[in-house]
Formats: C-alpha cells, structure tokens, sequence
C-alpha cells in the first residue's frame, strides 16, 4: 500500500477500531485514534456510562464490565467489540497526542464534530514536514452495523485512493464517484503539516 492511514472517531472504540480491523486484515498501515477528553461506553443507563482514560488497557476494560455485568455487556455488543480491540492494539489512543507516530497521507474520521476538532488540530501543529494530508469524514452511527458498514465503506474508498495515480489530482472524481455509487455525502479536507 502507498499510504499511511488514520481512522478517527470519538472514544477509539467502534467506528474507527471496526474499520482499522478490517483496514489492517487486507494489509493497510492504518493506526486509530479517539479524539474525546475520555473513553465512553455505554453503562447500564444513559446516565451512568462507563469511563476511562486514553491508554486504559483493552483488556482491563473488558475485565472489569465482565466483572460488573456479563449478561449486559456482552448482549449490548461492548465486550466482544472490546475482545475485537485487544485483538488490533493495547488500548485506545488520543488523536491529539498522536504527533510521535509519525505523518499520515489520509485521515478517516465518522463524525462531523471529529472532523472538525481534526481539521483544527492539524492546523495548530508544527508545519516543519509541510506533508499533505487528507481528511475525509464519512458519517457513521455509533453503533456495532453502522460501524460495520463504515467499515466496508472506508475499505472501498481506500481502495480507490490506493488506485489513483496521484489522489492530489483526482480526489474530487474519487468523491463524486463514491457519493453517487453509495448515496452517502463525504465532507474533506487538504491539510500540510
């Protein structure tokens, strides 16, 4: 593959672990990154999430719901979504304090909000690489088919990514292309940094 990819979403627990599973199964470099002050996930209420830090061990996480709720967690999907985690990295890891990885040529983000803080974000970093960078948002639902589906979808545009000669010159085509096959809008962006 010729590029370096990142998958964006809030928590770095679904959207983007689900298409940096599936990215890394078919041999992309892909990395994925939550952009959230915490990691999120459902509790047994609305209003009693459960919380971590960034950098909170998958398997720590899937520990402890196991130990609070077995039947819950693993009815609502979040303990063989976290099983599917461990099985990609360590744990969730924080777009805004990724600079030590190294530049990417595309970012992937499943929000608009996550899109935007990324859009900001690259913006204030240190422009020394003056690297270009490309930031599609592809709204996904934050939830296990969605985030499937999300998943597929991001397969399918990288691939047409990888095809162009020179995605600099053909990404409004590969955009046009994608909205009209999957009648999805993408929002982008170029960035240097």
């Amino acid at each position: 593959m010729k590029f370096r990819y990142a998958m964006v979403c809030s928590s770095n627990q679904n959207r983007s672990m689900e298409a940096h599973f599936l990215l890394k199964r078919q041999g992309f470099d892909v990395s994925s990154y939550g952009t959230g002050t915490h990691v999120k996930l459902p509790g047994p209420s609305l209003r009693e999430p459960n919380i971590y830090e960034f950098g909170t061990p998958y398997k720590q996480m899937f520990d402890d719901l196991r130990r609070k709720d077995p039947e819950l967690y693993k009815r609502n999907g979040i303990l063989p979504m976290l099983k599917r985690n461990l099985s990609v990295k360590l744990a969730p890891q924080r777009w805004q304090e990724n600079a030590a990885d190294g530049p990417f040529d595309v970012v992937f983000t499943f929000e608009e909000k996550v899109f935007d803080i990324v859009v900001e974000d690259l913006h204030n970093r240190d422009h020394g690489l003056m690297k270009t960078v490309l930031i599609i948002n592809l709204e996904v639902k934050d939830n296990h088919e969605e985030a499937a589906v999300g998943a597929r979808l991001t397969f399918d545009l990288c691939q047409k990514i990888e095809a162009a000669e020179s995605w600099e010159e053909s990404i409004d085509d590969i955009i046009t292309g994608f909205e009209k096959q999957y009648r999805r809008k993408l929002l982008y962006s170029i960035s240097f940094y």
